[in-house]
């Protein structure tokens, strides 16, 4: 039986004020209950606008949001953002710095009397571990510590659901990657429904279990990190969620070929279609051998592996990642031993792709 939908958005558009082009353009999408959603795309995707529509901060032009099934956005309902029940953690933390940790957490209960504000500042402090910095101020603490008290005052008033915009971006790698395993472990714990806005899919796929893909104003795909990654619904999904190469094709008897061998036609185009078959770093080994006619000529170490560029007898660029141990000189040559489990394939669109300065095929931005 599924959960019940605390978030749903149905046809939801905003347009730009000129009113000629949408920021976010006929948007649908449920998040259950327990559930966190990752809004993800690069700049200007329309993430932050969405969850502006959420939060109350904007009203849609066209289409319906809903909270709990109570309608709080559309073009004829509007409920102000402090009477949706939606707790807000922005980029900057947006902490009151004249106060201390205790008092910006308590901040949004003035509802209650002294005794459950002190009851519910020990239970959040406790949760997030900020127990013993109950009396600093924000200028006291680090740059995830002050993240973890803006969580903090955020989940304090039990709010109906958690907005999370681009949390972790003023915070180095090392302590980026931490805090997502916190605040995941915090999510987890106060099973709390929530959407984390973020340009880094890394980051999408560690913490959500729902992944919601914009780009310029439309989704492109909402499903689990698992399917968008092995499964992308178009070349552009493809190419942001990691690293991917597109390689020619044609159909013939019912299977593609392609300079680096036959694929399934699992999609049953009609024989004489040209497509582009996606291929990802892990789909490859190498096997080196002196008579093959493919050509390492570039070797880029990433500590847990080795990224090697393959040049083509065509003069097309693939990628295989091997493990960090796995060392071939320049110029090797190799055969290629494709371990695809699933083939994602592209009709060969005019426009869609474009070969770079490396000859290596890449997904045409629409702009």
């Amino acid at each position: 039986m599924a959960n019940k939908a605390i978030i749903e958005l149905l046809h939801v558009t905003r347009r730009y004020r000129n009113n000629k082009s949408s920021a976010a353009h006929d948007i649908s999408f449920k998040v259950e209950e327990g559930e966190v959603l990752a809004l993800l795309g690069p700049s200007g995707s329309g993430k932050t606008t969405l969850l502006r529509l959420i939060a109350g901060f904007e009203a849609p032009d066209q289409g319906e949001i809903f909270l709990e099934g109570r309608e709080v956005g559309s073009g004829t309902v509007f409920v102000p953002p402090e009477r949706r029940g939606i707790g807000m953690v922005f980029q900057d933390y947006a902490l009151f710095p004249h106060l201390s940790v205790a008092a910006n957490v308590v901040f949004g209960l003035s509802h209650l009397n002294r005794r459950d504000q002190a009851r519910k500042e020990d239970e959040i402090l406790e949760l997030v571990g900020l127990s013993s910095l109950r009396h600093r101020y924000p200028h006291e603490l680090s740059g995830g510590q002050q993240q973890r008290v803006a969580l903090a005052r955020a989940l304090a008033p039990d709010p109906i659901v958690l907005l999370l915009d681009e949390p972790f971006s003023n915070l180095d790698p090392d302590m980026r990657t931490q805090m997502q395993r916190e605040v995941s472990s915090i999510l987890e714990k106060t099973g709390s429904t929530a959407i984390l806005v973020t340009h880094d899919h890394e980051e999408a796929f560690a913490m959500a279990d729902q992944v919601a893909l914009l780009n310029e104003g439309e989704l492109e795909q909402h499903d689990t990190p698992e399917v968008i990654y092995h499964t992308p619904a178009s070349p552009f999904v493809a190419d942001f969620v990691g690293k991917a190469d597109f390689i020619p094709g044609i159909v013939r008897n019912h299977l593609i070929t392609t300079e680096i061998g036959p694929f399934p036609n699992k999609q049953e185009l009609p024989t004489g279609t040209e497509v582009m078959v996606m291929i990802r770093p892990d789909d490859i080994d190498l096997i080196p051998n002196p008579r093959a006619e493919n050509t390492l000529f570039r070797r880029q170490f990433r500590g847990s592996e080795n990224v090697y560029r393959i040049l083509l007898p065509s003069g097309q660029v693939l990628h295989s990642s091997q493990h960090s141990l796995t060392v071939y000189p320049d110029q090797t040559k190799v055969e290629l031993k494709l371990k695809v489990t699933h083939t994602v394939v592209f009709e060969k669109s005019t426009g869609i792709f474009e070969k770079d300065a490396y000859g290596r095929y890449r997904v045409r931005s629409r702009g």
